[in-house]
């Protein structure tokens, strides 16, 4: 995995320190929802249940591959997507 260096700065935030790499990677391989953004970054969506249930967003730049920023978004909603 790529990241930004945006990604790795806001990664040391303390609501972000407790985001496993392997739920990144979960987001990215099996997302239950993905939407692209205006300016080309591509937005996915996973279910953490080890995370109470919390949906993961992981932005990723346009390649599909370098991750820009992940963190648990509470306005997601599956069924609305």
């Amino acid at each position: 995995m790529k990241f930004t260096q945006y990604f790795l700065t806001m990664r040391e935030r303390k609501d972000r320190k407790n985001i496993k790499l392997s739920w990144i990677k979960r987001a990215i391989s099996k997302p239950v929802a993905e939407e692209i953004q205006s300016d080309k970054r591509i937005r996915r969506w996973a279910k953490i249940p080890e995370a109470g249930d919390k949906y993961l967003r992981v932005v990723l730049l346009e390649d599909g591959e370098t991750v820009h920023n992940a963190f648990f978004d509470r306005s997601f909603r599956e069924n609305n997507q």
